[in-house]
C-alpha cells in the first residue's frame, strides 16, 4: 500500500534563519530539486521569512509550510497567525503539535485539535506531530502516549478531511541529541499509529494518510528508515539548514518510492 502514498520531506528550519538568508537557502534549494515530481517537498520558514520563501518558489514545485498558527481567524491574540493569513501567503501545510510547542508553551492535545481543525477548514494540510519523551518510552508508556495524542489532537475529523492530514512521529528523546530510534523502533510505533488512524477513519483512509519521521532524520540513516512500509518521508530539522544534506534527503526518498 505505501506506493500509494507519495514520500514527503518537510523542512523545519524552526528559529533559524533571517529573511535574506532564508532566501539564500531557499534559492539553493529551489535551483537543485525545485522541479522534483517524485517527492513532495516542503519548505517551513520562519514566519518573518514566508513571504520572500513564497515568492520565490512560487514557480516551482516545492510548496511552503508555516510552522504553527492559531486555531482563531482573527482577533486581539498578539503575536499570533491565523490561517487566512497562511493561505494569503500561498502556504500549502502548517506543522501543530511539535514537541517543542508542547514542551515550552505548554500546549494540550485540546488546543491542538483546534488548531487541526482550523487547519483543515482553511484548506491548510496540518502535519500532526506525536511522540513520546525518555520518561514516558522507559516507562512503556509509547503506545499510550501516541494513540491520547492522535484521538484527542484528531477529534472531530471527518473521514472525508482526512486525507489531507499528515502525521509526523518524533520520538522527543530523538530530537537534537543526536540519537535516533533504529529503523525497527520508528517502524513499530508507525504501524501502531496507522491502526489508531484505520480505527478513527477506515482502513481505506488510513492507508493514504502519510506518517513522517521527525526524529534526527539525516543523510546516513534515511535509506534505512524510509524502507519501512509505514514511514513515508521525514520532518527534517537540523538536516533541512543546509541545502546539499537537504537535498540529498529528497533524493533518497526519491529511490525509495
Amino acid at each position: 500500500m505505501k506506493n500509494i502514498r507519495r514520500s514527503l520531506i518537510a523542512g523545519n528550519w524552526k528559529m533559524h534563519r533571517t529573511s535574506s538568508e532564508a532566501v539564500d537557502l531557499a534559492t539553493e534549494i529551489n535551483h537543485l530539486i525545485g522541479q522534483e515530481t517524485d517527492v513532495h517537498v516542503v519548505l517551513c520558514p520562519p514566519f518573518t521569512a514566508l513571504e520572500s520563501v513564497a515568492r520565490l518558489v512560487s514557480d516551482s514545485n516545492i510548496m511552503l509550510g508555516a510552522q504553527n498558527m492559531h486555531p482563531q481567524p482573527e482577533g486581539a491574540f498578539t503575536g499570533e497567525i491565523s490561517a487566512l493569513m497562511l493561505r494569503q501567503l500561498f502556504c500549502s501545510f502548517v506543522i501543530l503539535g511539535h514537541s517543542e510547542r508542547r514542551q515550552y508553551f505548554h500546549e494540550s492535545d485540546a488546543f491542538i485539535n483546534e488548531k487541526v481543525l482550523a487547519a483543515l477548514k482553511s484548506s491548510l494540510k496540518p502535519i500532526v506531530c506525536v511522540g513520546e519523551t525518555l520518561e514516558e518510552r522507559e516507562a512503556g508508556d509509547t503506545g499510550k502516549v501516541v494513540k491520547r495524542q492522535i484521538q484527542e489532537g484528531l477529534n472531530g475529523v471527518s473521514k472525508q478531511t482526512s486525507e489531507h492530514l499528515v502525521i509526523a512521529y518524533e520520538p522527543v528523546w530523538a530530537i537534537g541529541t543526536g540519537k535516533t530510534a533504529t529503523p525497527e523502533m520508528a517502524q513499530e510505533v508507525h504501524g501502531q499509529i496507522r491502526e489508531l488512524l484505520a480505527q478513527q477513519f477506515g482502513n481505506s483512509a488510513a492507508s493514504r494518510i502519510r506518517i513522517l519521521y521527525g526524529g534526527s532524520m539525516k543523510p546516513g540513516n534515511a535509506a534505512d528508515l524510509l524502507e519501512q512500509p509505514d514511514i513515508d518521508g521525514g520532518l527534517i530539522g537540523g538536516a533541512s539548514l543546509q541545502a546539499r544534506s537537504f537535498v540529498e534527503l529528497v533524493e533518497i526518498a526519491r529511490e525509495k518510492s
